[in-house]
């Protein structure tokens, strides 16, 4: 598991607090994927409703408050795949 993942997992998990309703994964591009659900956040690859991926610069941006994900959807930096609803209930936690 690369650093950038392990740090992601303890940031997200501050930011989500007790979990996050649904099942949401945000791969990494060549850095590996993390699950967000009802049970907390974790490295990991499983299914999911909804998908979100980027690559690890604009990840670190939206983590860190600098690139807004709504603005990076529009830009075509962010893909979702899934329920767009899903998607916007986790940008607003993460924004």
């Amino acid at each position: 598991m690369s650093k950038l993942i392990d740090s992601a997992v303890r940031a997200l998990a501050e930011k989500l607090g007790g979990g996050f309703e649904g099942v949401a994964k945000f791969v990494i591009e060549g850095e590996g994927a993390i699950m967000m659900d009802r049970r907390g956040v974790r490295a990991g690859d499983d299914e999911a409703e909804v998908t979100l991926t980027a690559s690890a610069d604009t990840f670190r941006g939206i983590l860190e408050g600098d690139v807004n994900p709504t603005t990076a959807f529009m830009s075509g930096k962010l893909k979702i795949d899934g329920p767009m609803n899903l998607a916007i209930k986790l940008g607003a936690v993460l924004s």
